[in-house]
């Protein structure tokens, strides 16, 4: 039953997909069998439905538009492209690069997927309005749209939306059926019943009858050239896109993801879809909840997804070949819909900003400057944020609550007591240059702020490493401290921290006395040596 689902999406879907690509429609489904063949021997994630996917088919698209070997015949070099793209995942699972995966953050994920579908949305204009429109910026396909309203035909244009809102209230109303192949099916009957091809609704044509024989795509070495730096970006986030959507439908108990295992995974599924003269492929999100939600447990329903595919393409090539090409377009539209994810955009506000800020960013980025050099830029701006958070993170001084054991924040707690003539000072981030004179700054303020003081005693639970210049900041702290007549103490110094700061010198000049195991201790040193 899975396998029968997924097929009735995947049919139109990968069709759909192929045309994003700038391919004819039934290379979407030769891409699918080769990778569903392939990716059930080697795969980890029982569920994962792989294939043509919205991502891919775009890189494959721009791949195609930017290198001139492709224009001259688009198909070879997809699979030239699809064939690269297993090479460099065979390489990236040999040299162990899974680690990759844990580039990419969740508001990046967020922001990609929807600057993804906005793209996608853009990308099918065209096909929606029936107008051949040349630019391939975003902004200039809405323009050149706008300065043609005229060229539109009003039977393509009817057809397309219709067949769109047919499908996003069939969801709605039925969330796990088959709503893309009922959607192409009543347009492809609207279009046989209206006689709509006479009034300009193009249909997909002819398919090649069966499928094409395995064989390797011819390794030219320019055309084989032209393909490595496209592929590199296609295989990184083909590779994430697999990881990501394997781990979110990954079940409690003895379901586990390899992710390295994926990499020779998406390798095998990249050199089906070539060896059938596919174009590069990952996996489909959608497809996956859909076997996932009607019980999809091994990938037994990829093979037989497979069958069913297999079977399409034989025996009804007379449907298919009569789909109309603006309901094809109408269905990347419903899955670029799908992706914009609205929930996770307020979730992200409601946690923090700034990842929301990183998720917008990402998803401009897409849409202005593409999805490889958006990624590039997603993880900077991650990368950014995180260094912001640990440059300046939160601070604290500690005192007693009662009814709570421990020592705790006295911003948190009003009515904390503090140790007469005792500060307890916690830094919580790692100890490093971009945060070192941050950490000198605020100790000593904190110093002041609570003193008079007989000891500085710092928390170091939350420093786990320090380097050379926060080593200077921290000895900067207690020579001035020293000249104040304050003591410093360290409490809870992790053991490779202690390590370095033995090294530096710095245990020596405090003294080993006053290095201290817990608070407990440090705080009843401190009483012992000024007793109340």
């Amino acid at each position: 039953m899975a396998g029968l689902t997924i097929t009735a999406y995947l049919v139109p879907q990968v069709m759909a997909y192929a045309e994003l690509a700038g391919l004819p429609a039934e290379n979407g489904l030769w891409a699918a069998v080769g990778a569903l063949s392939l990716y059930a021997a080697v795969g980890s994630s029982r569920v994962l439905s792989v294939g043509p996917e919205s991502t891919t088919a775009l890189l494959t698209a721009s791949a195609i538009g930017s290198v001139a070997a492709g224009t001259k015949d688009p198909v070879a070099f997809a699979s030239v492209l699809a064939l690269t793209v297993a090479l460099v995942c065979l390489i990236a699972w040999a040299a162990r690069l899974s680690v990759l995966a844990d580039l990419l953050s969740r508001p990046v994920l967020v922001g990609y997927l929807a600057g993804v579908a906005l793209l996608m949305i853009m990308s099918q204009l065209g096909r929606l309005c029936g107008i051949a429109i040349p630019e391939e910026q975003v902004w200039r396909r809405i323009l050149y749209v706008a300065q043609h309203l005229r060229d539109i035909e009003p039977a393509t244009t009817v057809l397309g939306l219709a067949t769109l809102v047919a499908m996003l209230v069939g969801t709605a109303i039925r969330p796990h059926a088959p709503v893309a192949l009922l959607g192409m099916l009543a347009a492809t009957a609207a279009s046989s019943l209206l006689a709509l091809p006479e009034h300009g609704v193009g249909l997909v044509g002819n398919i090649p009858a069966g499928l094409p024989t395995p064989a390797l795509p011819s390794l030219d070495g320019p055309l084989f050239a032209a393909a490595v730096v496209p592929a590199l970006g296609i295989s990184f986030v083909g590779y994430t896109d697999n990881v990501l959507t394997a781990r979110a439908f990954e079940a409690q108990g003895d379901r586990r993801i390899d992710a390295r295992r994926e990499l020779l995974g998406l390798a095998f599924a990249n050199a089906g879809s070539a060896l059938m003269r596919g174009f590069p492929v990952s996996s489909s999100g959608s497809r996956t909840a859909i076997g996932d939600a009607v019980g999809a447990r091994s990938q037994a329903t990829g093979l037989f997804t497979l069958a069913c595919t297999v079977l399409a393409v034989i025996a009804f090539k007379p449907l298919l070949e009569a789909f109309p090409s603006t309901a094809l377009g109408a269905v990347v539209v419903y899955a670029a819909i799908r992706l914009i994810r609205l929930d996770e955009f307020r979730r992200l506000a409601r946690v923090r900003r700034s990842e929301l800020v990183i998720a917008v960013a990402t998803a401009a980025a897409v849409v202005a400057i593409g999805v490889l050099p958006a990624v590039l830029v997603a993880i900077g701006l991650s990368f950014l944020d995180l260094l912001r958070r640990v440059a300046r993170p939160h601070d604290a001084v500690l005192g007693y609550v009662d009814g709570l054991a421990g020592m705790h924040d006295v911003e948190d707690h009003p009515d904390a007591r503090v140790v007469t003539g005792l500060v307890v000072y916690r830094y919580d981030s790692p100890l490093f240059f971009a945060n070192a004179d941050d950490f000198r700054t605020r100790a000593l303020a904190a110093a002041t702020a609570f003193g008079p003081a007989q000891w500085f005693l710092i928390n170091a639970e939350a420093i786990s490493d320090i380097d050379s210049t926060a080593l200077d900041a921290l000895e900067s702290v207690r020579h001035e401290l020293a000249e104040r007549g304050i003591v410093v103490a360290l409490a809870r110094v992790e053991h490779a921290v202690r390590l370095l700061l033995e090294r530096s010198g710095f245990i020596d000049r405090i003294g080993e006395e006053h290095v201290y195991p817990t608070l407990p201790t440090a705080v009843d040193a401190y009483q012992a040596a000024f007793p109340e």
